[in-house]
């Protein structure tokens, strides 16, 4: 048996040992590495959880790129139409990268109650547009169903329903200002109205669009700005997973027409995305913190070992043993600590991810953060490489307090009583 080994096993074996003055000084030792890994697997999973929701819904709502008209950027309402036939739908379709493409248009408009008005922006969806993505988020009722004849089925938010006191299957009345009637000598604008049934409500948390936006079929906004059936306001592009966004961006910018821009979602949701951007940031600084703890915790205990086995150093020096072989058993015995601290760090870190993505105990400000509890991801490789990383690195500050061993006068170390 490796002779290293041996004694690591005899040493930790020991009842002894166990009753050391060193036992106490284990224990904080991994009671720190477990504290430090359960708060950085914490920190991980909800900082990448958050991100990774906000994204989700950013993207659901917006597309990872939008294609749109020069004219209407920076506007709420699509103005200038352009024509995007089936055809190019499908070649669309066929760019490496892009999941899926859906043609929308957005018209502002009123909705007039007996006792209140609330102001809100018609998303006009079409019969591709992909509902799975906003499954989640339908609450009562369903969806609109843009595949058949014109229907006045409408879809709102939450938060609009209860500020008008809106239930399903309620009739609204929205009112819309025309634009190609309306011009700069005109006094009272002409209005134009339409009904609709509420057949679903939804909540995504995400008050940019809860606020304002609803659901009708496109073929309502084409109707009101007078354009054809190929007209649209814009092309919402949706990325596959993991795929390059600013690669697909310019490579649909590419391909648009010369009136037409692409815009990814980072762009439009700038302010969103730098904030998120933050969260890198203070999970890097925690897990430095973290680890920095840990070895600090871990070099005192090494060093206690060391002084408390100075007796037993001495000896293998006097049977010949080399510095470097006697300071391999006290790395085994620090890597055995440390294993144990990320065993039972794991073990509470783990347990306390699965218990908020299960039952979402830790709630949020929707208004602050954007999601109404607090989301948690934590992707195999992440987990890996925390753990990995502590480990190693733990390991290597170590080295430097195990070169004590070389200190250490072998009859001096003999003539030790202690």
């Amino acid at each position: 048996m490796n002779f290293e080994w041996f004694t690591v096993r005899r040493i930790l074996s020991s009842e002894k040992h166990k009753g050391s003055v060193s036992a106490p000084i284990i224990k904080i030792a991994i009671a720190a590495i477990a504290a430090g890994m359960t708060i950085m697997i914490l920190s991980v999973a909800t900082g990448i959880g958050l991100q990774q929701k906000i994204r989700q819904k950013v993207e659901s709502f917006n597309g990872t790129v939008t294609l749109i008209n020069l004219e209407n950027q920076g506007q709420i309402e699509d103005i200038v139409p352009w024509a995007c036939t089936p055809e190019t739908l499908g070649h669309l379709s066929e760019i490496e990268g892009v999941a899926h493409v859906q043609a929308t248009a957005h018209k502002p408009a009123l909705i007039l109650t007996q006792s209140d008005f609330e102001g809100i922006v018609l998303k006009g969806v079409g019969p591709e547009y992909d509902w799975d993505r906003l499954s989640e988020f339908l609450i009562q009722g369903r969806w609109i169903d843009p595949s058949g004849d014109l229907n006045n089925q409408i879809v709102i938010s939450k938060s609009i329903a209860q500020r008008l006191s809106l239930t399903l299957d309620a009739n609204l009345n929205t009112y819309f200002l025309d634009q190609v009637a309306s011009n700069k000598d005109a006094l009272s604008p002409k209005t134009r109205a339409r009904g609709f049934n509420v057949v679903g409500i939804y909540d995504s948390g995400f008050d940019d669009f809860d606020s304002q936006m609803v659901f009708v079929d496109i073929r309502h906004i084409q109707r009101l700005n007078r354009w054809s059936k190929d007209e649209i306001g814009r092309l919402e592009v949706l990325a596959k997973d993991n795929f390059d966004v600013e690669l697909l961006t310019r490579e649909l910018y590419d391909l648009a027409p010369v009136t037409v821009d692409a815009v990814s979602m980072y762009a439009s949701y700038f302010n969103i995305f730098e904030w998120l951007s933050l969260f890198d940031f203070n999970i890097y600084l925690i897990i430095i913190i973290m680890i920095i703890v840990a070895t600090i915790n871990m070099v005192t205990a090494l060093i206690v070992l060391i002084l408390e086995r100075s007796r037993m150093i001495g000896i293998f020096q006097a049977m010949g043993a080399g510095n470097w072989r006697i300071q391999k058993i006290f790395l085994l015995q620090a890597a055995y600590i440390v294993l144990w601290g990320l065993f039972w760090g794991n073990l509470f870190g783990l347990t306390m991810v699965w218990v908020q993505d299960t039952w979402q105990w830790i709630q949020l400000d929707p208004q602050t953060y954007y999601v109404r509890s607090a989301p948690v991801h934590l992707p195999l490789i992440s987990w890996a490489l925390l753990n990995l990383g502590t480990f190693v690195l733990c390991l290597l500050f170590l080295l430097i307090p195990s070169y004590l061993v070389a200190k250490i006068s072998p009859v001096r170390a003999l003539r030790f009583d202690g």
